[in-house]
């Protein structure tokens, strides 16, 4: 049987790791307790959380054990990892209602039937702790020179960062240590932007158990540019349906950069990395098979098959333009493409605005949409790729449609 240690490191999860041999036999020898925490600081999980969902869809898929943190303790406090500002406070029974919606999404992803994995609130230990205690037994193993130099501060330190948010990292790695005790979990996971953190709770353990354990981050969701993949326009790609419908969730994948295709598909979906490998040999518009699969099989995975099917369809009938068979309709050749074509001069050309200042000023202010994908910068290019099946469906505003057909 493989190790999912090696398949989480072929498929492109892994950042860093503490005893990475170490963690790998430990992992093939017996089933390991890890853990993922979730701070409740929205109604939904997003794009980003679903990266670790997988991750532990595959170590449970592999007998190992989940347990899933909610943060209602921690989020009373709020993390400043990669943040420059202080996160927003929010009341305990926002708190509470955020993980009870939380709690409801992870049911779709993992199996809690008994010894299989675990959903606890740090909100039940840290909630009622004794400060001075918890200072004199936790608090005098951390170094203040130490915690200073994380990466989870440095952001905050030219702006200022709060005594509350100071004592995060602490909260975290006490965290690391109850479910230890209660659960005899050895392995805390995460995103990169968590790393310091997450070492501070193994640490912690080594000096207050003389135990081992260990810390494995996952790589953070990023665009081949560095850029945090699962933002749009009107803000997170979330989980929730009824927050970012399947529809836009498909669309959104469908409409990935070339280059990060390959990479999405090994985090997103469950393919066998030989499938994935063989769609991706092709690139340009061949490449739009391997964009139409990702975004299936993730949002069969996030929404369900049916809704997926729904999402699928409705994506080849907008952009088909069977969807409204009185749309207007400009041809051109597809060569006129080759060298690309900007923004301002197929609107014009195709009269779907007036004038290059009409077609600048709508694009400035997000009112024009090429395939579902809103653009914003006017020196925007149309190219050969652009294309889904020789149409490209132009949307002015929100209800003005014009299809662009190449042949």
């Amino acid at each position: 049987m493989s190790n999912v240690f090696d398949v989480l490191k072929e498929r492109g999860y892994i950042a860093q790791v503490t005893h990475e041999e170490d963690l790998r036999a430990r992992m093939q020898k017996d089933p390991i307790t890890f853990y993922i925490g979730f701070d409740a600081t929205a109604e939904s999980l997003h794009l980003g959380h679903y990266v670790q969902i997988m991750a532990m869809m595959h170590m449970q898929n592999a007998g190992h054990k989940p347990v899933v943190l909610l943060g209602g303790g921690t989020t009373m406090v709020g993390d400043p990892s990669g943040k420059t500002d202080m996160r927003k406070m929010l009341t305990a029974d926002q708190i509470q209602h955020n993980a009870q919606r939380f709690k409801e999404q992870f049911e779709k992803f993992l199996d809690f039937s008994p010894g299989k994995a675990v959903l606890v609130d740090n909100a039940e230990w840290l909630m009622d702790l004794n400060y001075v205690d918890f200072l004199r037994k936790v608090g005098r193993h951390f170094s203040v020179n130490r915690m200073l130099s994380a990466e989870c501060y440095k952001a905050r330190l030219e702006q200022g960062l709060t005594f509350l948010e100071f004592n995060y990292m602490i909260m975290q790695a006490y965290d690391f240590l109850e479910l230890y005790r209660r659960y005899d979990c050895q392995l805390q996971m995460g995103g990169d932007d968590q790393w310091s953190n997450i070492l501070a709770g193994y640490e912690l353990i080594r000096k207050v158990e003389s135990s081992s354990s260990y810390a494995l981050t996952f790589q953070l969701l990023t665009t081949s540019e560095g850029i945090k993949m699962g933002k749009t326009e009107s803000g997170a790609l979330w989980l929730d349906p009824d927050k970012t419908s399947p529809y836009e969730f498909y669309q959104y994948l469908r409409n990935v950069d070339d280059r990060d295709v390959e990479k999405t598909l090994k985090l997103l979906t469950f393919l066998p990395l030989d499938e994935i490998s063989q769609l991706c040999k092709v690139e340009g518009a061949a490449l739009n098979k391997a964009k139409e699969i990702l975004a299936f099989e993730a949002t069969k995975i996030v929404h369900g098959e049916e809704a997926a099917k729904t999402a699928e369809e409705a994506a080849k009938n907008v952009f088909s333009g069977r969807f409204a068979e009185n749309v207007p309709t400009t041809e051109y050749e597809i060569a006129d493409f080759k060298e690309g074509k900007d923004i301002l001069t197929l609107l014009t050309e195709a009269k779907i605005v007036s004038s290059r200042s009409e077609g600048r000023r709508l694009v400035q202010q997000g009112g024009i949409t090429l395939q579902d994908e809103k653009i914003t910068d006017i020196d925007y290019r149309i190219t050969e790729d652009s294309f889904l099946e020789k149409s490209l469906m132009i949307k002015k505003g929100k209800k003005t449609y014009h299809r662009i057909l190449v042949k």
